[in-house]
């Protein structure tokens, strides 16, 4: 489908009279990934629909990531929703998908059944990035608009732009209460490197639904894709 000047690759399998999974990936990360796959097979054994989409710049849509951020992505994922007229949502957001999935419940909770996140890592555009990055660095980005970070899932780095980290600052949700009354579950690893399981516990704390529960995964790693951790995933999704 078109939004705005680009193409957004989307996948959309609808089960009329069940609830849609509504999988939302991570940062540079797209629908083709592991939980994705995972989560499309299963929604297709438990007759769920399912909808994911790549975010612009990433995957399969267009659009240059560099200019993408969290306010154009969030764009995306109701533009497709809309698209496809999706309610009775599961929304399921791995890392950064996590943040945009709270986002999305603040703007469109009647479209939503329960809230699912994988290490869930609001504001990391500036805990986790902007905090972390040198004073070089920080003077790199702004003037010249990005740089290439370290990445331990790419040897080539991860491309960073500065107007991310500007809007990211728009978006914050871990410096008040969290305005969602839907009920989360919150799947964190304790070896999680990249974003710490406290995190969620932050998360926990600040949502205003009564409804929450965080399920620690001792040594999951950040992207929590083993077998035995998928099933953990489901069952969340299926409680």
């Amino acid at each position: 489908m078109t939004h705005h000047s680009y193409e957004l690759a989307y996948a959309f399998i609808p089960m009329p009279g069940r609830p849609t999974i509504l999988f939302l990936p991570g940062y540079f990360s797209d629908m083709s990934g592991a939980k994705a796959v995972f989560l499309k097979e299963q929604a297709a054994r438990h007759q769920y629909g399912f909808l994911s989409l790549d975010y612009s710049g990433h995957g399969q849509s267009s659009g240059e990531f560099l200019q993408g951020t969290i306010s154009s992505w969030l764009g995306d994922i109701l533009a497709v929703i809309d698209a496809v007229k999706a309610q009775d949502l599961i929304v399921v957001g791995s890392s950064m998908g996590g943040w945009l999935m709270l986002l999305l419940a603040i703007q469109r909770p009647h479209l939503i059944r329960k809230l699912v996140g994988i290490a869930a890592a609001p504001d990391f555009t500036e805990e986790l990035i902007w905090e972390k990055l040198s004073p070089a660095k920080k003077q790199v980005l702004q003037e010249q608009k990005h740089l290439i970070t370290q990445s331990e899932y790419d040897a080539a780095g991860t491309p960073l732009s500065y107007v991310l980290i500007e809007d990211g600052r728009k978006n914050l949700l871990l410096k008040d209460s969290i305005h969602c009354n839907l009920p989360v579950r919150l799947l964190h690893g304790t070896a999680d490197h990249d974003v710490p399981y406290e995190t969620s516990l932050r998360i926990m704390n600040l949502l205003t639904s009564c409804d929450v529960q965080v399920r620690l995964i001792k040594d999951g790693d950040h992207r929590l894709s083993q077998p035995a951790q998928l099933t953990m995933l489901w069952q969340e999704v299926q409680s």
